[in-house]
């Protein structure tokens, strides 16, 4: 099927105004023979109508086809000044010649002010050497009116308008980055305060999943007491916890790190928690007694990997016994390491929601440091290890 002919842009509005205006002004001053000059008599007194409506036709075509409007009014001008001239068609080259620099192509904005100081100069120097007189001056000084001035209007016109579409794509692009570096923010904000919130009450909420599952499932009086006396203890420090946690994001002016933030001085109580659970667990501190203060998020980071990985211990581990060892040699990272015994277990379990070793990479990836946990073969069988090495010059921490 043969494609339709590409029509030419409709013209605007305002041209279609500018160019009926004109034409209508022009045949009111030929009407009342305001015509400028008559160096040829003998032509017909309408000639001066015909380069009038070509006039306003290349209006109609000043803002869709400048590149066709300015040559053709060129023509229509030169004509009306060799049939006589009327002054609404010189006005409205003026208005086609400023128009094709502000809505022509670069190229034309930059080539057709420079082309116009040429003319303007060679119109007052060649009627000078010519006439050589004072009132030959005139000649240039009306050409440059009528061609010089228009065409530096248009390219002031431009700077500006070029000036502002910069200014304004500047100014999206900046709303745009700040509106990316928002949703980052906020996405760090909520992937913060899920590890907060799987951190806080994961290992409470496990010890009492597992142990009201046993409860169901063991049918000794005794040992349902003690149960339940568990589930009871997990239940209040987990509310304690989640109290603490919404306190702090309810406090939006507190930047600092809260006082309750737990230290690595209370793993003791966080192993003696997860005793209740049956299994045996054991802390090995290998860090010299005299060694500096850690700095907060490097300890906050790792007292909340020894707790998920108990808490994963409680849920998956095989019964035996769950070693957490700390050690820091002077200029190196802190390094910590829990393992436990890797294989089935005849216990109930809880489920896991697969997010506690994303929490401590995101924990430990946050500070520069690294993570590895998988099953490690030793001389004591197949055991599950975590382990994770935390430097204490990350980036962001103070310099002493």
């Amino acid at each position: 099927m043969p494609s339709r002919p590409r029509l030419p842009p409709r013209p605007h509005r305002d041209d279609v105004l500018i160019g009926l205006g004109g034409l209508l002004g022009g045949v009111v001053l030929w009407s009342l023979g305001l015509v400028n000059n008559d160096w040829f008599p003998r032509l017909p007194d309408a000639l001066p109508l015909v380069p009038l409506t070509v006039m306003a036709g290349a209006e109609l075509l000043r803002r869709t086809a400048p590149a066709v409007a300015l040559p053709l009014a060129t023509v229509a001008l030169a004509v009306d000044q060799t049939s006589g001239s009327l002054i609404a068609t010189v006005l409205m080259f003026t208005d086609v010649l400023y128009a094709a620099v502000v809505y022509g192509t670069p190229r034309a904005a930059r080539s057709i002010p420079q082309a116009t100081v040429y003319l303007t100069v060679a119109a007052t120097v060649v009627p000078l050497v010519i006439f050589r007189t004072a009132v030959s001056l005139l000649i240039g000084v009306a050409f440059g009116l009528v061609v010089l001035t228009p065409a530096w209007t248009g390219w002031i016109i431009r700077g500006h308008r070029d000036t502002a579409a910069t200014e304004r794509l500047r100014a999206e692009q900046t709303a745009l980055l700040a509106e990316l570096d928002r949703r980052e923010a906020v996405t760090a904000e909520r992937a913060r305060m899920a590890r907060e919130l799987h951190d806080l009450v994961a290992n409470h909420l496990s010890a009492i999943a597992i142990h009201s599952t046993a409860a169901l499932s063991l049918g000794d009086p005794a040992a349902t007491d003690q149960a339940l006396g568990v589930i009871r203890e997990n239940s209040v420090r987990g509310l304690a916890e989640m109290r603490r946690l919404i306190g702090l994001l309810r406090d939006a002016g507190d930047e600092d790190e809260p006082a309750a933030t737990p230290t690595l001085d209370a793993l003791d109580t966080l192993l003696e928690q997860a005793r209740t659970g049956g299994q045996e667990f054991r802390l090995c501190d290998e860090r010299p007694g005299d060694a500096a203060p850690l700095p907060a998020p490097v300890e906050l980071a790792a007292y909340r990997i020894v707790q998920e990985s108990l808490t994963n211990a409680l849920k998956h581990a095989a019964p035996g016994r769950v070693d957490v060892t700390l050690s820091h040699v002077t200029g190196g990272p802190l390094e910590v390491s829990v393992t436990s015994p890797y294989g089935e277990s005849p216990v109930p379990r809880a489920p896991g929601s697969g997010t506690g070793l994303i929490g401590m990479r995101e924990r430990v990836s946050l500070l520069g440091g690294t993570l590895d946990a998988g099953p490690v073969t030793g001389p004591w069988g197949t055991v599950w290890r975590v382990r994770a090495a935390l430097p204490l010059g990350y980036e962001g921490a103070p310099q002493p």
